[in-house]
């Protein structure tokens, strides 16, 4: 039996955004215009967005007996999302990020990661995991909760997909260390920048052919406000970006990603998928943060 359309795996986060007149380098000083506090985490922005778009949902993290744990879970709640897979820690704190966003809405992220990095693998719940059409992992800071991921990939039974938003620290380990996760990836959606760092070869459409001779069987190129490049080997095409003013670029990365699973989920074509994660995408980041401006279903239906 299927319970979830997707289960999230990755840090549980309370982001506090500053916004800034600029980011300020070593040796420099900007200032604070305003301030916002905000549940965050980049499978758990994902998880949200594609709960507003009714997709059934749950997640696996870990979060600490403290505020900003029973903050996260209870935003889960507000959102539909299901917390039962999620641990709660006696000791340590819950993550946390701190982002500096300047006028063009660019940002620098500090991460505070607290006992995302603790994560074992006896921990977690299988049958939760196992009710699920997709998995959908992402980074974590410490060696402890990627190789958890790692060994749950291993265990998955063939009727549970793997998508992987791989972001900057886990395209650092490299391909060979990501291999295993990789080999299994149903769906894999990086940006071009993170690409070239794990492949060490410049050229996002040939960096997308180096995944999928590595098994992955579909691979969403996220390119900021060019849109994106989307390819499954067979078919390939280039989908623009919606025109929109840009206030914070935080979670855009995740909002694509949720567009992009729903369009999956719901049977639709390559080229829609891509469409509707640049959609999902271009309304997060006309607001604060990585969860405010994510659209709901009835906001889909507009698109022709």
């Amino acid at each position: 039996m299927t319970r979830f359309d997707v289960v999230g795996f990755g840090a549980l986060n309370v982001d506090k955004l500053f916004k800034v007149n600029k980011i300020a380098s070593a040796e420099e000083e900007s200032f604070v215009t305003s301030f916002e506090e905000a549940c965050g985490g980049s499978a758990a922005n994902t998880m949200v967005g594609l709960a507003r778009l009714g997709c059934k949902v749950g997640f696996i993290g870990k979060v600490a007996d403290d505020g900003e744990g029973k903050m996260l879970l209870e935003d889960f709640r507000g959102e539909s999302v299901d917390t039962n897979g999620i641990i709660t820690a006696k000791y340590g704190r819950s993550g946390t990020a701190m982002g500096f966003v300047d006028e063009r809405g660019e940002r620098a992220l500090y991460v505070d990661p607290g006992v995302n990095d603790t994560i074992e693998f006896d921990e977690i719940n299988k049958e939760y995991v196992f009710q699920t059409r997709f998995l959908h992992l992402t980074s974590f800071v410490g060696e402890k909760s990627f190789q958890t991921q790692r060994r749950l990939v291993e265990t998955l039974p063939k009727n549970v997909k793997v998508s992987l938003d791989i972001g900057e620290l886990y395209a650092r380990k490299g391909l060979k260390a990501l291999e295993p996760i990789v080999s299994r990836t149903f769906v894999m959606m990086p940006n071009a920048k993170e690409l070239q760092i794990l492949t060490k070869k410049a050229g996002y459409e040939r960096n997308a052919e180096v995944l999928l001779e590595k098994g992955v069987k579909i691979v969403g190129v996220k390119l900021g406000n060019k849109g994106c490049y989307v390819t499954d080997g067979k078919e390939s095409s280039m989908v623009e970006a919606f025109k929109v003013k840009v206030v914070d670029t935080t979670g855009a990365g995740d909002a694509f990603c949720a567009g992009f699973l729903y369009g999956l989920i719901a049977g639709r074509s390559l080229h829609e998928c891509g469409r509707l994660g640049n959609f999902v995408a271009s309304r997060c980041i006309m607001k604060m943060g990585g969860r405010a401006g994510l659209p709901r279903l009835a906001d889909l239906m507009k698109l022709s």
